[in-house]
């Protein structure tokens, strides 16, 4: 499975550039923050450019993945529709076509005729863009396609990447808000048990060019299945707690109040906050935090497949939190509480049937578990 893992590289490198020119040509970066008034109010691909963008990006790697390995069509999964109504009220199917004139000439058809924006952005789509890894490359892996499924955030923090704050990054590469927090996240699940085993998250917005070319990106990746954990992050931070001796806590800033007065005294009164799930999530991966709760059932599939996976080969995970306070009152284990990815939720309409509804516990080392969950029993 290393040429799946190889190609999920490549096409989240071309997805992280798609997004890097959509504020960096100007055509696009107009549409993409450009709030119509008035009689233009109703033009739905204006106003939507941003859900355009994703909706490309999730599209391009579908087509992408499904070309190399047809035995996962109709097993790829993302967060956005791919119909959308241009300002003449023409319905538009939005698809990655074979040849890039065709790609142009469709999306011309969304954008009301704007030739300029359709290709450049169906040149990004079809550039033949490659990225090299060579640990990828050497992984030896018994994984079928036909047993696997794919959840794409083709880009996770949108609101962070609309209003494009250009954040420094603070206290070894903690980034709280800004455009850092935009994240490409493609995570591989099992079809039969919904276990998260391959995750790819990249970060189009890492770090400006030293030559002022504008934004670099980085990836994490990382594999967990049977006895293979490989993440291609080599090098381990110490968790902060053993560092300080307190639990690193971040939260979202929307976060309950009941939560943040239970959850402080673990952090010696310094939570964290930052923007994005899967950046969030990131900085569990990434040792900047020892752990992300959520208390609300606000992150979905597409948010958390990709990192848990990673977190998985780090030997850490992503719990639900509802089923972690039920085990902690029984007086049971919470290993049964990790998320899975293969199954709705009953009752669930739209895309809440995708949610996680118990909150979450993203961690990386297993002992503060115990302790966050003995923090917030009885408290929520």
């Amino acid at each position: 499975m290393a040429e799946l893992l190889q190609l999920l590289l490549s096409v989240s490198e071309k997805a992280a550039d798609v997004a890097r020119v959509c504020r960096q040509e100007a055509p696009l970066f107009e549409l993409l923050v450009q709030e119509k008034t008035g009689a233009d109010k109703n033009k739905k691909f204006v106003q939507d450019f941003k859900t355009l963008a994703d909706v490309l990006i999730q599209e391009m790697i579908r087509h992408d993945v499904c070309a190399q390995f047809p035995e996962l069509t109709g097993f790829i999964h993302g967060e956005e529709s791919n119909k959308f109504e241009n300002g003449h009220g023409e319905s538009v199917t939005v698809t990655v076509c074979a040849q890039e004139d065709d790609t142009t000439t469709l999306l011309a058809k969304v954008l009301d005729g704007d030739q300029t924006a359709a290709s450049l952005l169906s040149k990004a789509i079809h550039q033949n863009l490659q990225l090299r890894d060579e640990l990828a490359e050497s992984l030896q892996l018994s994984l079928c396609p036909a047993d696997l499924a794919i959840w794409i955030d083709p880009i996770d923090g949108t609101s962070q990447y609309i209003e494009g704050k250009e954040a420094e990054e603070q206290d070894e590469g903690f980034c709280p808000s800004g455009l850092p927090c935009a994240l490409v996240l493609i995570g591989v699940y099992l079809r039969a048990t919904g276990q998260p085993v391959m995750g790819v998250i990249n970060q189009p917005f890492n770090h400006k060019d030293s030559k002022g070319k504008g934004w670099k990106g980085q990836h994490v990746w990382g594999v967990s299945y049977e006895d293979v954990n490989v993440c291609s992050l080599t090098e381990r931070r110490l968790p902060c707690q053993q560092k300080s001796g307190h639990v690193s806590v971040l939260l979202s800033s929307s976060e309950r109040p009941a939560v943040k007065d239970a959850l402080e005294p673990l952090s010696n009164g310094a939570l964290m906050y930052a923007s994005g799930a899967g950046y969030k999530i990131l900085c569990v991966i990434q040792g900047l935090v020892d752990v992300y709760v959520l208390s609300e059932g606000s992150t979905f599939k597409w948010d958390s497949c990709a990192p848990h996976a990673v977190l998985r080969a780090l030997g850490g995970g992503v719990l639900d939190l509802s089923e972690c306070l039920r085990a902690h009152t029984n007086g049971s284990m919470t290993r049964g509480a990790e998320l899975t990815y293969h199954k709705p939720h009953n009752g669930g309409q739209g895309v809440e049937k995708w949610a996680n509804q118990g909150g979450i516990i993203a961690y990386l080392d297993s002992r503060v578990i115990d302790k966050v969950v003995a923090a917030l029993a009885g408290k929520i």
